[in-house]
């Protein structure tokens, strides 16, 4: 069995330097500005930032990967470009992109430079796949979290671009690459200003022992006294339906892949990917450990999942609660 590379998020140089201490094969991270889709306040990097960063983890033999997986808008593409020469210049080993233009830039610009497809890319299928190979020669490509196992397995043999999927972390219950939730509510994409739930949209609003949280205006939910209050996006919001107050479109819950590893692992997955780039140095560092020995653990004959192990992500998964999602359909 193949045993895959186990990529990691940072959002901060602390982060970096923590995933690359508990074993992550490689550290994916973004600037700071509208080009990355984590594009929240006080999240990412400077370009002295990345250059040490980058500097930390070759000298530990670990890679860094640079997500530019936005799409810029008409007149504005030198800044999108600009993101993939100081990548290259600051010494990344890959960068990941959605948007075909910056693809064929980059592959035009900074041919040794290793171009991954996104997730935002919104690849499901092995022709999708295959075209981008064949049109911006990309070597890897992050599948949506939106595919079965038997799907998953289905496009690993009919490509010869290395796959990567989610093993844990944040689940989205829209197709990735083509929410619009967050635009409707706010006139800012997250496919294009980086951030579902600006910031700047956000209001939190007391009223004696309820807590409103609000977005640009909508109400996203409200929290009891002592109730834990979770950062308000509409699609994990709860809302009143026919009556109901409930969590209409997804409950707060994280992707968990120890229990599959091994079947990753026989597909010939290259790649396993944590979600978290927002999460804090502690969060990183948490995952990247249980990850790091799960998958060294389900490269030997015998594997079997460690209570102390799902305890470790349980307490960091949201709503402290976990689910294989797409990879396990009883219904299919």
């Amino acid at each position: 069995m193949r045993v895959p590379h186990l990529v990691c998020p940072a959002g901060s140089l602390p982060a970096l330097k923590k995933a690359v201490d508990h074993g992550a094969d490689a550290v994916y991270v973004g600037f700071k500005d509208p080009t990355n889709a984590r594009n929240f306040a006080g999240l990412n990097f400077t370009d002295p930032q990345l250059a040490e960063g980058v500097a930390y983890a070759h000298r530990h033999g670990r890679e860094v990967l640079v997500a530019i997986n936005t799409y810029p808008q008409a007149g504005q593409t030198g800044h999108w470009h600009r993101a993939v020469d100081r990548a290259a210049e600051l010494g990344a080993d890959a960068v990941i992109m959605a948007d075909p233009g910056l693809l064929a830039y980059a592959a035009r610009t900074w041919p040794q430079l290793r171009r991954h497809l996104s997730v935002q890319g919104s690849a499901t299928n092995a022709d999708a796949i295959n075209l981008a190979h064949e049109c911006f020669g990309i070597s890897r490509v992050v599948l949506p979290r939106v595919l079965t196992l038997p799907q998953v397995e289905y496009v690993a043999a009919h490509t010869p671009v290395e796959i990567e999927v989610f093993g844990f972390g944040s689940l989205c219950v829209m197709a990735e690459g083509r929410c619009a939730l967050s635009s409707w509510a706010t006139g800012e994409s997250p496919n294009t200003h980086g951030v579902c739930s600006p910031a700047t949209h956000v209001r939190w609003d007391q009223q004696g022992d309820t807590l409103y949280a609000r977005l640009n205006g909508l109400l996203i939910d409200r929290f009891g006294k002592d109730e834990p209050a979770g950062y308000p996006t509409l699609c994990k919001g709860r809302f009143d339906v026919a009556g109901d107050t409930y969590y209409a479109l997804e409950e707060p819950t994280s992707l968990n892949t120890l229990s599959i590893l091994p079947e990753l692992m026989r597909m010939g997955i290259a790649a396993i990917k944590v979600e978290g780039r927002q999460r804090s140095p502690t969060y990183t560092a948490q995952v990247t450990r249980v990850l790091r020995a799960a998958i060294d653990a389900a490269s030997q004959e015998r594997y079997s999942v460690r209570p102390e192990w799902q305890s470790q992500l349980t307490a960091i998964s949201e709503g402290h609660q976990q689910t294989l999602g797409a990879y396990h359909r009883p219904w299919r």
